[in-house]
């Protein structure tokens, strides 16, 4: 029998990069316990980008003006796996660049 590999999920807070564990399913107004902000946030979501319209990947009609307070979204998908990876996007950035980086004449 085949069973397909579930990836095991690692969730972080968007504040102090502490791993959480879940008992149960995460409510609206949980907080971090280590730190106490809120985690139903959109720096917490795997939908949240900078470089985006309304800083969110999702086609949202609602303007969220605080991005570190818990809010309503109803796309809200907890974002998994390293924070310091995702931190280290400018240096990749910076490699890749160099890789096409062409001699000055």
């Amino acid at each position: 029998m085949f069973f397909p590999k579930v990836e095991e999920k690692h969730y972080h807070c968007h504040k102090c990069k502490q791993e959480l564990e879940f008992e149960v399913k995460m409510q609206r107004t949980d907080t971090c316990p280590h730190c106490g902000a809120d985690l139903h946030v959109c720096m917490n979501c795997e939908f949240w980008d900078p470089g985006e319209r309304n800083q969110c990947r999702e086609h949202i009609s609602e303007y969220v003006p605080d991005r570190e307070r818990t809010n309503y979204c109803t796309f809200f998908t907890f974002l998994s796996g390293d924070p310091e990876a995702a931190a280290d996007k400018e240096g990749i950035k910076a490699k890749l660049d160099s890789l096409f980086d062409l001699p000055k004449k």
